[in-house]
């Protein structure tokens, strides 16, 4: 397969987009799919501009699946916001269509390519410089929980297997600790043993899914700041974006990861873990402002879980560190020598934090209940 340029001319003419297309040029800061903006010229109006992606071979097996998953989302999320007054176009994702109806384009050489219109008056920031900035993405995040309520999540492709399945994530390390290939075990010895001393937390949630505790809904499943864009003049989250991992799952692990990435002030990587704390200030901001989102449509026993699933979803996270760097760095890319390893210690450390302050969670999630 060549390269994503190569096959421009032959995508963008499937695609009836109004008018001439005038540039095409490489955008964003994503790693997995292909992303271009398109630039159109109307005879009278302004440029009109378009998001076009190339969709990773090597991550998304199944484009039909994770399409059809995608156009039911955004096809829904676009009737909800229009029955509560808002702008369909600014607020939801829409799929463009080539010619020949379906929700994608197939190149010559078999990659599979997709269009939304580009959201104008909108920034994407890569980190949550301030409070308000956080908990415009929680209420953003809440809200999506809010207009999915209905959606019959069981309809829904896994278009990744047992993504957020700690039990299975745990099993995985497990093998890899046995395994050893590389020999790496012995000098992260104190991190394996943390993760097994916490393998009964690793069934927390999954068997509050199975006994009907916690309901299924549809759930993001990547759930960072940079997922969310931001409307320029208001700095409110308008519209999420990225929803290649739109599954069903559990909003406690929505909820989490955003906490897990937003609610401590060190990078993934740091190897000072002095530095790496839990915010406890950020986590109530943000529980306050997705719990408001949501409004209303979460369950009590959801609200309860939601310590959980920041924990989950750290120790998740920190569990798949340990494990690639145990197999030779397989998958996480790194940029040198035990990158993932440091990756998983911040990750443990986060999780210590949280059990410190385990209590002072419980009561932040009470008093917005």
């Amino acid at each position: 397969m060549g390269t994503a340029e190569s096959y421009l001319s032959e995508v963008l003419a499937a695609f009836d987009l109004g008018a001439p297309v005038v540039g095409a040029v490489r955008f964003g800061q994503g790693h997995i799919n292909d992303t271009f903006v398109v630039h159109t010229q109307p005879e009278d109006r302004c440029c009109r501009r378009f998001i076009l992606q190339r969709m990773s071979a090597a991550a998304f097996k199944r484009p039909d699946q994770l399409m059809e998953n995608i156009t039911g989302v955004t096809e829904y999320l676009g009737r909800e916001i229009e029955k509560n007054g808002g702008d369909r176009e600014r607020e939801a994702l829409r799929v463009l269509r080539p010619s020949g109806g379906q929700p994608y384009y197939t190149d010559r050489d078999g990659g599979a390519w997709r269009m939304y219109p580009f959201v104008e008056g909108t920034v994407c920031c890569q980190a949550a410089d301030t409070p308000e900035l956080f908990a415009a993405s929680g209420r953003a995040f809440g809200r999506f929980q809010r207009l999915l309520q209905g959606y019959p999540a069981q309809t829904l492709y896994e278009t990744i297997p047992h993504f957020h399945d700690t039990e299975d994530r745990l099993a995985k390390l497990k093998a890899a600790v046995a395994a050893d290939k590389l020999g790496r075990a012995a000098e992260c010895r104190q991190e394996i043993d943390f993760m097994l001393e916490r393998e009964a937390d690793c069934s927390v949630a999954l068997q509050a899914l199975r006994d009907g505790t916690l309901p299924l809904r549809v759930t993001h499943n990547d759930t960072k700041l940079n997922n969310v864009l931001m409307d320029q003049e208001t700095g409110e989250g308008i519209c999420i974006i990225d929803l290649d991992t739109v599954m069903p799952g559990l909003s406690i692990n929505d909820f989490g990861d955003s906490i897990r990435f937003g609610a401590n002030h060190s990078a993934e990587d740091e190897t000072d873990l002095s530095k790496v704390n839990l915010d406890v200030g950020l986590f109530e901001v943000y529980t306050q402002a997705f719990l408001e989102g949501a409004g209303g449509t979460l369950t009590e026993k959801e609200i309860e879980y939601l310590p959980w699933g920041a924990k989950l979803m750290t120790l998740e996270c920190g569990i798949r560190f340990l494990t690639d760097y145990l197999v030779g760095d397989e998958y996480f890319h790194i940029s040198r020598e035990k990158q993932n390893l440091d990756r998983s210690r911040t990750q443990c450390k986060l999780v210590a934090d949280m059990e410190a302050h385990w209590d002072q969670l419980m009561e932040i999630v009470k008093k917005y209940q």
